[in-house]
C-alpha cells in the first residue's frame, strides 16, 4: 500500500485532501502540521470524522527546521509528499515578511531535503496564483508565464517555487508544480473573505469589498471548492509530469462584491457594505488574479461539482455551525 505524506494536513485545504484520499483511494496517510492558529489544532480533522481513520497519522511538528532522524522514523517511508503547509494571509506578510520567508522558502528547502532521503514517485508542491501578480481584464496567466509578485506572501511562494525546479534538476527530485486560486470551504478560517462575509451578514456589520480607485468597480476572483482541489491533486498523483507545473482554476470569475451579494441572499439578510481601495492605501492587495486552466482540462481533469451549487452548500453549513466563524 502507497503512503503519502501531506504537510499542513491540518489547514483548511489539506484537511479536505486528506478527507478526499482516505475515500477515494487505499493510500495510507501520514499528516505532518505545525498546529498554529490556523490550523485549529485537530479540529477539522475531527470534525470531518476522519482523525481515528486506521489508515491516517498525525504528527506535529515544524518543517522550518530539519526533519530529525527520530520524526523521519516514525513517518517512515514514504512513495508521495504532497507539501500544502505554509504561511499564507497577505495581510499578516505585509506586516511582517519573515515568518513567510521562514516558512515557504527555508521551510521548502527542508521538505526538499527530506524528499531527497526518500524514495518518492512525485513530490506536489501548492503555489498560488498570485506569483504572477495581477492580471488585467481578458488576461488568464499560463502555467510558465513570468512572475510578478506584489507582496511578500506571493514572493515567497514563488521563493519555494525555483527551488523546487531546482532540486528538480540537480537531484532529481520528481516535482509537479500546482498554481491555486482562491478556495473556499467548509472550515475556513474567518480571516478569509467568504466565512467574514458571511460571519458580517449575520451579525449585520458592514462588509469592506476591495475595489479599484474610484469605488466603483470591485476586485474579482476564481473560486473553487477546497474539495476540488483535492480532486485534482488526485488526479495529479496519477497523472501529473514530474518537472512541470499545473493550474488549478475554478470554474467561474466572481468580483467580490457579487460574492457578498450571493452569500446575503442566501443567509436572507440584507448586505451592508463599503467600497475600500485597498491597493492605494496599503499596496500588495491586487484586484484581480486570473488562470488559464486549459492545460488540465485537456488532460481530462474536470470540476465535480457546479461553483453556485458548492457555494450555497458551504454558506448553509457556516450558519448551521456557528462557531466555526469565531475560533
Amino acid at each position: 500500500m502507497d503512503r503519502v505524506l501531506i504537510t499542513g494536513g491540518c489547514g483548511f485545504i489539506g484537511h479536505h485532501l486528506v478527507e478526499h484520499l482516505l475515500i477515494n483511494t487505499d493510500l495510507e496517510v501520514v499528516i505532518l502540521d505545525k498546529l498554529t492558529y490556523a490550523s485549529n489544532g485537530y479540529n477539522r480533522l475531527r470534525d470531518a470524522g476522519i482523525l481515528g481513520n486506521p489508515r491516517l497519522k498525525c504528527h506535529s511538528g515544524d518543517f522550518m527546521h530539519p526533519i530529525s532522524h527520530g520524526l523521519s522514523q516514525e513517518i517512515g517511508q514514504i512513495d508521495f509528499l504532497i507539501h500544502l503547509g505554509a504561511e499564507t494571509h497577505v495581510d499578516n506578510s505585509i506586516t511582517n515578511p519573515e515568518p513567510f520567508v521562514l516558512s515557504n522558502v527555508v521551510g521548502t528547502m527542508r521538505i526538499l531535503d527530506y524528499a531527497r532521503t526518500q524514495r518518492l514517485k512525485k513530490l506536489i508542491y501548492f503555489s498560488t496564483d498570485e506569483v504572477f501578480g495581477p492580471a488585467p481584464q481578458g488576461t488568464l496567466y499560463k502555467e510558465w508565464d513570468r512572475y510578478n509578485s506584489t507582496n511578500p506572501y506571493s514572493a515567497s511562494k514563488a521563493g519555494g517555487e525555483e527551488l523546487c525546479l531546482a532540486y528538480a534538476n540537480t537531484y532529481g527530485v520528481p516535482v509537479i508544480i500546482t498554481h491555486t486560486m482562491n478556495a473556499f470551504g467548509e472550515r475556513q478560517h474567518p480571516e478569509k473573505f467568504i466565512p467574514m462575509v458571511i460571519k458580517k451578514v449575520l451579525a449585520g456589520e458592514t462588509v469592506t469589498i476591495h475595489s479599484d480607485p474610484t469605488k466603483t468597480h470591485s476586485g474579482s476572483r476564481f473560486y473553487i471548492h477546497a474539495r476540488n482541489i483535492a480532486s485534482a491533486v488526485l488526479f495529479l498523483l496519477n497523472k501529473g509530469v514530474s518537472r512541470e507545473k499545473y493550474n488549478i482554476v475554478g470554474e467561474a470569475e466572481v468580483n467580490n462584491l457579487d460574492m457578498a451579494q450571493f452569500i446575503a441572499e442566501v443567509i436572507g439578510k440584507p448586505l451592508k457594505y463599503e467600497m475600500v481601495d485597498f491597493h492605494s492605501s496599503r499596496p500588495g492587495h491586487d484586484l484581480r488574479y486570473a488562470l488559464d486552466g486549459t492545460k488540465m482540462k485537456d488532460m481530462g481533469w474536470e470540476i465535480p461539482k457546479t461553483f453556485n451549487k458548492s457555494l450555497e452548500k458551504t454558506i448553509n453549513w457556516y450558519c448551521s455551525n456557528l462557531g466555526w466563524l469565531n475560533w
